[in-house]
């Protein structure tokens, strides 16, 4: 795939003509902390737009784009800054100063925008083509970088690349979604005052910074521990090493109706000793449960090695009191399963029934049991042959990010190749569907869609 850069631009946020940019610093919390060394998260969003030639792309398109990032960045500052840990502050925090921006490369490919766009399998070199880098050196790591690639008369994508430690899903789902709103506010020749209630973030940490004495520290400690440091002083901000890919990586989508989910919430009534008002049959939980036992059949191997699933559940809502829907910033917990044969995780109905009574627990789980959630599921990542987790969630609505030009025709989380996640989004043509991304070596992707079928069928 070749790939030309056209521009590598720098965009402020707007200012008022009589106002300049203050500088602005927000310590990290502990809910951001155990995400501070691990890789960033990508998300690429394709446009299908047949009239998007260079000249129309670089005239309108391309200028829209711009001007309503730097707008809404006047509500998401912290995008614009970077993550620092000064040497007489006992935690890193995210500074922004008035010269700070967000790096945006703009590029054109002639690759086939249909393939990378739709949902067979496609080399996961390709997609990562589509992303910018988001520098992190020891002192100072980047939060947000993007490019916006230009595919000439079919569409374009926009790769979204940002710092775990600064915000989770809800935020960075929040935040393309109010860009896109701007952006079509502007399209549609609309008055830009503000953002609507449910797109506007909020920083208000109080509710959160001191509610629990020394789990901070327990958090760097860990993280720390992690990386390999016996002085336990290291402030590096490099993450942990990415895993390298062969060419033979493809990443895929695979797609459960609304109807396939409720067959397999009917097999788990029929099937389970666990009565069914005990059970907690979410789409997440059904769809988790069966994208998971699927990649451990595919796997193979012996049925007594162990294996392990995780996924984070959202503690906006589950604070007292709670946070604001639009807490800017992570605020998840870690919930898992971990140590079990691989024999009892292929099977889909014993997965529903452990992952519906994780889903159950976070409600009893207390804000204390932050850190030792974390370090229970950083323990059996290298025991375990298949540590399952998921990334994104059928609730963030990634489908609802329409720039003008019409709600995206594919999001995918590039990222999943980074370990065993199972990428989740809504369906994007189906009510009550979803979407399961997987990335995995060519021969072991066509075992699982294999695998992944045949069970529907039957």
């Amino acid at each position: 795939m070749t790939l030309h850069i056209i521009e590598v631009a720098r965009v402020t946020p707007a200012t008022d003509s009589d106002s300049v940019l203050n500088s602005l610093k927000i310590p990290l919390t502990f809910f951001d902390l155990p995400w501070l060394l691990f890789s960033p998260v990508k998300r690429v969003f394709f446009y299908r737009v047949t009239e998007s030639t260079r000249e129309h792309f670089n005239s309108f398109i391309l200028p829209k784009l711009k001007l309503s990032l730097s707008l809404v960045l006047r509500n998401y500052l912290p995008l614009a800054g970077r993550v620092t840990w000064a040497p007489n502050e006992p935690k890193p925090s995210i500074v922004v100063s008035p010269n700070d921006a967000v790096s945006l490369t703009i590029a054109e490919t002639e690759a086939d925008f249909s393939l990378l766009s739709g949902y067979e399998q496609r080399p996961v070199s390709e997609l990562h083509n589509l992303l910018p880098e988001l520098p992190v050196t020891d002192e100072s790591a980047t939060v947000l970088s993007l490019q916006i690639t230009l595919f000439p008369n079919h569409g374009f994508s926009i790769g979204v690349v940002t710092h775990h430690a600064v915000l989770d899903g809800k935020t960075s789902s929040t935040f393309v979604k109010a860009w896109a709103h701007t952006c079509k506010q502007q399209h549609l020749e609309k008055t830009i005052s503000s953002l609507p209630e449910n797109l506007t973030p909020s920083y208000d940490r109080s509710l959160i910074n001191g509610v629990v004495t020394g789990v901070d520290e327990k958090m760097i400690e860990m993280l720390r521990s992690l990386k390999g440091d016996a002085t336990n002083t290291s402030r590096s901000l490099t993450p942990f090493p990415a895993k390298t890919l062969g060419d033979d990586v493809v990443l895929a989508t695979l797609v459960l109706s609304g109807d396939d989910i409720e067959k397999l919430k009917e097999r788990v009534e029929r099937e389970s000793t666990t009565p069914s008002h005990l059970l907690h049959l979410s789409t997440f939980v059904v769809a988790f449960a069966y994208a998971w036992t699927c990649f451990v059949k595919a796997r193979g191997g012996s049925e007594e090695r162990s294996v392990s699933l995780l996924f984070v559940g959202d503690f906006r809502h589950r604070l007292d009191p709670p946070l604001s829907a639009g807490y800017f910033g992570n605020c998840v917990v870690p919930a898992g399963s971990y140590d079990h044969e691989a024999a009892e995780m292929s099977s889909f109905v014993t997965a529903v029934e452990i992952l519906s009574g994780l889903v159950r627990g976070l409600g009893s789980r207390g804000i204390e049991t932050v850190t030792e959630a974390f370090a229970e599921a950083f323990r059996y990542v290298e025991g375990s042959t298949q540590f399952g987790t998921v990334a994104g969630s059928t609730r963030l609505k990634v489908y609802e990010s329409d720039f003008g030009w019409g709600r995206p025709v594919k999001v995918d989380i590039v990222s999943i190749d980074q370990g065993e996640a199972i990428g989740m989004a809504e369906g994007r043509d189906q009510s009550g569907g979803v979407e399961i991304g997987m990335c995995l070596k060519k021969t072991e992707m066509d075992i699982f869609v294999s695998i992944f079928n045949n069970g529907l069928e039957n």
